[in-house]
């Protein structure tokens, strides 16, 4: 593969990834939990840089912002970097019911580093498993993994093609 074209599939799956995410997590946030747009993504800005991130309005909100796009991009970079070195997940991605499979691992593996390396190694706390963790660990598959491998596997022309086999 061409390392162009692997830029340009990492870019578009990183952009799709964070954009679905970012209208999913922001309605979870608003509707399930009722919080504000703006508290939630200050929310997320107070795991690394601590609660005075509550405080700083719009730079919190921004901060919040940025680290979510920071973090698609690690996810969506290690995704295409995997594909593009494996044969195996290359075949796997390439069949519909593959592509599902993989996403239905890829989003609970993200969310069990997140909660259980991550975010403690940020905060210093142990990750709490009720019910709002569950809900990540499902909700990372429709509102992450499947729009990150679908897009994937379309931006490296893996979706049932022959460059797959």
């Amino acid at each position: 593969m061409k390392k162009r074209s692997i830029a340009a599939a990492i870019v578009a799956t990183w952009l799709v990834t964070a954009a679905w995410d970012f209208v999913c997590a922001s309605l979870l946030g608003i509707l399930a939990y009722g919080s504000t747009f703006n508290r939630f993504w200050q929310g997320v800005a107070s795991v690394p840089f601590g609660p005075r991130m509550f405080e700083m309005g719009a730079r919190g909100l921004a901060a919040g912002l940025a680290l979510h796009f920071f973090v698609a991009f690690v996810w969506s970079a290690a995704f295409i970097l995997a594909l593009t070195r494996s044969f195996a997940l290359r075949r796997t991605v390439a069949r519909l019911g593959g592509a599902l499979a993989v996403a239905a691992v890829y989003g609970p593996v993200i969310w069990l580093v997140m909660s259980l390396l991550v975010i403690p190694a940020a905060t210093g706390r142990a990750p709490a498993f009720g019910f709002r963790w569950w809900v990540q660990i499902v909700a990372h598959v429709p509102f992450v993994t499947i729009p990150l491998v679908f897009t994937a596997r379309r931006s490296l022309g893996l979706a049932d093609g022959p460059s797959a086999r």
